[in-house]
């Protein structure tokens, strides 16, 4: 699941990119409403979050502009206003839930979660292939018996291969689905976490593999 996060304040961006992402969610950090709306428009997202007050544009202005471009993605407003008439704004704006500031992170990751299973094209919170189940809400990795807790990374690779059981991935594929086209990372850390996965479902025991295709790509594929 990949999200896109709006907030000028750069330490609670942080804090907060940092929480989702050992949650199991993607989140490219923005830090003004001109760039939420550019990047919104560039890139399908599963969810927004919007900070209200940003430079540049603010919160509701950027909603409104994503919606007028035909941007339906779930959106969830953040701000330390909390009047009814500021609730009633966001609403009419095109959010699709609203967290006053200072908020808690548990809340916020359940809203998250609430948002994501209202959307159109719903996704269950578990996901199944071959002898595989992956649990969304807890990022297990259950195969029989056995199971093991995915985090960061790993999760999201695991959760991309699942959804799209026996398609080939390139390095550059994943490393844009999973890190974000802007990533400073090196390609190789996508080998990286392959092998730390691959290393998972045997520990499991799982019939099912990620096989690699030198020089091509990944597929979550059955052993042969």
């Amino acid at each position: 699941m990949k999200l896109l996060f709006a907030e000028d304040d750069r330490d609670l961006s942080m804090a907060v990119k940092t929480l989702l992402e050992r949650s199991g969610f993607t989140v490219d950090a923005v830090y003004n409403g001109e760039e939420a709306v550019d990047y919104a428009l560039a890139e399908n997202y599963d969810g927004i979050i919007l900070d209200w007050m940003m430079p540049k544009k603010d919160g509701i202005d950027a909603l409104q502009e994503m919606r007028r471009q035909g941007v339906r993605t779930p959106c969830i407003l953040l701000t330390a206003r909390d009047a009814v008439e500021d609730r009633v704004t966001g609403l009419d704006a095109g959010a699709d839930d609203y967290l006053s500031k200072p908020f808690n992170g548990k809340e916020l990751l359940a809203r998250i979660r609430a948002m994501l299973r209202r959307r159109d094209s719903y996704v269950p919170d578990t996901v199944s292939w071959e002898d595989l189940q992956l649990d969304k809400g807890t990022c297990d990795l259950r195969c029989g018996e056995q199971s093991i807790r995915l985090t960061g990374k790993i999760y999201q690779m695991m959760e991309l291969f699942m959804e799209n059981p026996k398609h080939l991935f390139s390095a550059q594929q994943l490393m844009d689905k999973i890190w974000g086209w802007d990533a400073e990372a090196e390609i190789n850390v996508v080998w990286v976490n392959i092998s730390q996965l691959r290393k998972k479902l045997a520990e499991l025991g799982s019939n099912a593999e990620i096989r690699v295709y030198r020089g091509t790509g990944y597929a979550l594929e059955k052993k042969e």
